[in-house]
C-alpha cells in the first residue's frame, strides 16, 4: 500500500520535507480556506498538487470534499450545491486527482468525550465515554427525547455523574464535542464561535423528520449526480463509515455496518462508489469483524484508514495501539496487500506524546504519535511483504 498522511496545509506545523525523511510517499489533504459547498477552482487544486510534487510526493487523496449539509438533508438548494461538487469534481480530475474521500454524517463527525486520556505509558489518547456524552446529550444540550436513547441503568448513571461533575468539565465536554473534533474536519462550528451549544442545536433541528431511509435516499441522490463526473475522470469516491458506528443524537446514520455498506454499494454501482475502509470506525463498533469486512469490501476500497480501538460492552471505546485492539491490523494488511496492493493507506489518530503537548495540533494528529503509528504500521507491512514472498499467505 501507498504510504501516506495527513496534511493540513500550509498552515500545518508539520513541513512537507519531515515527511518525505520519515517515508511518506502521498498527501492527503483539502482546500480548508475554501467555505463547504464552493467550487474548488482548479488553478487553486493545481497549485497545491505542484507545491506537494516539489518536495517529492504527490496529492494522492483529497479528505474531505466535504458534502455540504444542505445535500444530506435535503435543502431546498442542494442541486447548486451538487452541481458545485460536480464542478470541483471536474477541476480535481483535470488535475490528475483520483481519490476523493468524504463522509454522510449529519452534523457530526468523529465523536469523543476525552482528547487527552492518560496512558499507563505516559502518552494521550482519544477516549468516548458513553455515560459522559450521555449527560451532553441529555443535560446540557437538553435534546427532546434523549432519554430513550439510554437505558434506565446508563440514566441512573448519568445522575450520578452530574452530583459531581463539574463547571469546568461541562465546557469540556461542550468543547470536546462540538468545537474541537468538528471545527477543523466540517467547519459547520469553529473555535471562537459564540454559544457554541445553541448553534448545535439549529443544526440538529434541520433533519426533524429525516430518518434512516430518507438520509438513504438524499445519499443515492447525491451520488447518481455525481458518479459520472468520477467515472469521467476515473475518481474513486470512498465514503468514510460512521465514527462510531452506531445512532447518535438521534440523528440516521447510514455507514455503521456490513448491511449499510452493501445497500450504499448497490445503490449507485459503479467503481466510482467506493469505500474509505477505517479499520478505527469499524472498529468502535463490537458488532463488526474488521477483517472480515476487509475481505469483503476489498475491490470497492478506495483508502485505507488504519487504526484500532479497543471496545466495551458498556459503550465505551478507546484508541488502541496500531500493533492491539479489534482492528487486527495485521489480517486487514495482508488483504489489502494481495488484493489492493497500490491502495494509499494513511495511519489514523496517533497517541499525543510528551514532545508533542501544547503545539497545537489537531485533535489525533499530532506528529509524533503518528509518526510511531507508521513505524508500527510498516513493521506490520514488511512482515506481511516478507509472507507473501515466502508463498505462506
Amino acid at each position: 500500500m501507498e504510504l501516506t498522511w495527513r496534511w493540513f496545509g500550509p498552515k500545518d506545523r508539520i513541513r512537507l520535507d519531515e515527511l518525505k525523511s520519515i517515508g511518506v510517499e502521498g498527501i492527503v489533504t483539502a482546500l480548508h480556506g475554501i467555505a463547504n459547498g464552493e467550487v474548488w477552482p482548479e488553478q487553486e487544486i493545481v497549485r497545491m498538487r505542484d507545491h506537494i510534487a516539489e518536495a517529492g510526493m504527490r496529492w494522492s487523496v483529497v479528505e474531505s470534499l466535504p458534502v455540504s449539509e444542505g445535500i444530506k438533508w435535503g435543502a431546498p438548494d442542494r442541486d447548486r450545491l451538487l452541481e458545485n461538487y460536480r464542478i470541483s469534481l471536474e477541476n480535481l480530475g483535470r488535475a490528475g486527482i483520483h481519490t476523493v474521500c468524504y463522509n454522510f454524517m449529519p452534523v457530526i463527525d468523529w465523536i469523543r468525550t476525552d482528547l487527552s486520556r492518560p496512558t499507563p505509558e505516559g502518552n494521550y489518547t482519544l477516549y468516548f465515554d458513553k455515560i459522559r456524552f450521555a449527560y451532553f446529550d441529555c443535560r446540557i444540550l437538553k435534546r427532546e427525547g434523549a432519554q430513550k436513547d439510554y437505558s434506565p441503568e446508563e440514566l441512573a448513571r448519568v445522575e450520578k455523574l452530574a452530583e459531581t461533575i463539574t463547571e469546568q468539565e461541562k465546557n469540556q465536554l461542550v468543547d470536546t464535542i462540538i468545537v474541537k473534533t468538528q471545527g477543523f474536519i466540517n467547519g459547520n462550528i469553529r473555535e471562537g464561535d459564540r454559544n457554541p451549544v445553541s448553534l448545535f442545536r439549529q443544526l440538529l433541528a434541520r433533519y426533524e423528520g429525516i430518518d434512516r431511509d430518507r438520509l438513504r435516499a438524499n445519499f443515492k441522490y447525491f451520488m447518481e449526480a455525481v458518479a459520472p463526473v468520477a467515472e469521467k475522470y476515473g475518481i474513486g469516491l470512498c465514503i468514510h463509515p460512521d465514527d462510531p458506528p452506531c445512532q447518535v443524537l438521534g440523528l440516521p446514520r447510514i455507514v455503521t455496518c456490513q448491511d449499510d455498506i452493501d445497500w450504499l454499494l448497490k445503490a449507485v454501482d459503479t467503481p466510482a462508489n467506493g469505500l474509505t475502509f477505517c479499520a478505527g470506525s469499524l472498529s468502535s463498533g463490537l458488532h463488526n469483524d474488521v477483517p472480515a469486512l476487509a475481505e469483503r469490501y476489498a475491490d470497492r476500497t478506495h483508502f485505507v484508514h488504519l487504526r484500532s480501538t479497543d471496545a466495551f460492552e458498556n459503550g465505551d471505546f478507546v484508541e488502541a495501539p496500531h500493533t492491539q485492539g479489534r482492528g487486527r491490523l495485521i489480517d486487514v494488511i495482508r488483504i489489502f496487500e494481495k488484493r489492493r496492493p497500490q491502495v494509499p493507506m494513511r495511519v489514523d489518530h496517533g497517541l499525543l506524546m510528551p514532545d508533542d503537548v501544547g503545539k497545537g495540533d489537531n485533535p489525533g494528529y499530532s506528529f509524533l504519535g503518528r509518526m510511531y503509528a507508521l513505524g508500527e504500521v510498516r513493521g506490520m507491512m514488511a512482515v506481511v511483504r516478507e509472507e507473501m514472498e515466502n508463498n505462506r499467505i
